[in-house]
């Protein structure tokens, strides 16, 4: 159990916009790309070589590789090094986030996987920027190399930005993502606190019903125009060794197109429930769940629709952004207590049965609105209000 929010101080927040690129600035970043792309693929075999050797491979040991690299090769000197050196930055936190779930024994299913080798015409470009390496001029994104992008500005930046990411999204949209640091922006106190328990018939089920959030199924609704879009694809797929006819690459971006109308309604849906969640709500508690697994098992094509892991990112992000308590909760044996006695079943619960009974105090209840209630037990919040109950008991009777 930890906690994610807080009242007071600084936090970091991305504004991202849509870029407008001529000829010239489209040949120059694609450039860039190839030389940070060789120097990530080249960072994947040392990594590999130093771990089948038994050496380190931290940063600072890349750091140097980079500055023979740049040294043997005129043509990887030629492009700018602030790129080339937070590629090796991100190569190493990929790294690093796998090394740690391997060492914390996570399941397969679970952990992050160890850098790849990008492939040319298959990886999208991204290159990131640190403060020396960009500069905003007349309106205009100049960065290192004498590169000029022209930015959509829909909106100002709030505060000079520390960091830039320029990438290119799966339409071939080119966008600029800038971190600002601002301040918390809090919201009038409510003494009100809600648990959030996740799902896949519901996205999110609380324990209070204003709150709960049905499953939008985004997705679903999307899936014939999609399956329309894939066939076209199927009978127009080039043959091994010839290039995509124009009508195969048309289908292909209608396909993509679909994707990221898809993905954006699941966020703006996440986002509108988490603001509405926030506002109402002093202290958050919720369940810290990873539906990783899920990809798995036979309900991975809706688990996937519900977008779980992007709602509950949005409520976190929400919840710090204005100052609330947001507390995560191990999900462990949560659907095995009882939130009113905390009595434990002695058999897990299968998912056909959704009505929890507990066989101390008798207590029934939908199973979902029964571990969300269990969140603002662990947590440690007991509102008294419509949003939580007041255990009859301390928790540490209950536990006993």
């Amino acid at each position: 159990m930890g906690a994610g929010g807080g009242t007071g101080g600084f936090g970091h927040v991305r504004y991202t916009y849509r870029l407008r690129l001529s000829r010239a600035a489209h040949r120059c970043l694609q450039a860039e790309w190839d030389r940070c792309r060789w120097v990530w693929n080249s960072c994947v075999a040392t990594s590999r070589k130093a771990h089948r050797d038994g050496d380190k491979c931290g940063p600072a040991y890349l750091d140097k590789q980079l500055t023979g690299w740049r040294s043997e090769h005129q043509w990887l000197a030629d492009g700018a090094s602030v790129p080339q050196q937070q590629i090796i930055r991100d190569f190493a936190k990929s790294r690093a986030k796998a090394l740690k779930d391997i060492k914390d024994r996570l399941p397969m299913r679970q952990r992050a996987g160890m850098p790849r080798f990008k492939k040319k015409g298959v990886a999208d470009p991204s290159l990131n920027y640190s403060l020396r390496g960009f500069r905003i001029k007349d309106g205009r994104l100049h960065l290192a190399g004498a590169i000029v992008l022209t930015v959509v500005w829909s909106r100002e930046l709030p505060a000079q930005p520390s960091s830039v990411r320029v990438y290119r999204d799966s339409l071939g949209h080119w966008y600029a993502s800038f971190v600002v640091a601002t301040e918390v922006q809090p919201l009038p106190d409510t003494g009100k606190a809600i648990g959030i328990d996740w799902g896949v018939t519901e996205t999110a089920t609380t324990t209070s019903d204003d709150y709960d959030l049905p499953h939008a199924e985004h997705g679903k609704h999307a899936a014939a125009e999609l399956a329309r879009y894939q066939r076209m694809m199927a009978r127009r797929r080039p043959g091994k060794g010839k290039p995509a006819s124009k009508r195969y690459r048309k289908a292909k971006r209608q396909a993509a197109k679909l994707h990221k109308k898809v993905s954006r309604r699941r966020q703006d849906t996440a986002r509108k429930w988490a603001k509405c969640v926030v506002t109402d709500h002093d202290m958050i508690a919720v369940e810290d769940f990873r539906p990783k697994f899920l990809a798995k098992t036979t309900m991975a094509r809706k688990a996937a629709d519900a977008a779980i892991a992007a709602t509950k990112s949005a409520l976190i992000e929400m919840g710090r952004k204005h100052g609330r308590q947001v507390v995560l909760v191990d999900p462990k044996n949560t659907t095995k207590d009882c939130a009113e006695c905390g009595a434990r079943t002695k058999h897990a619960l299968p998912l056909s049965e959704r009505t929890y009974t507990c066989t101390v105090c008798g207590h029934i209840s939908p199973r979902d609105k029964n571990s969300a209630h269990v969140m603002l037990v662990r947590a440690g919040l007991y509102p008294a209000g419509v949003d939580g109950r007041r255990p009859d008991r301390p928790q540490d009777e209950q536990a006993a």
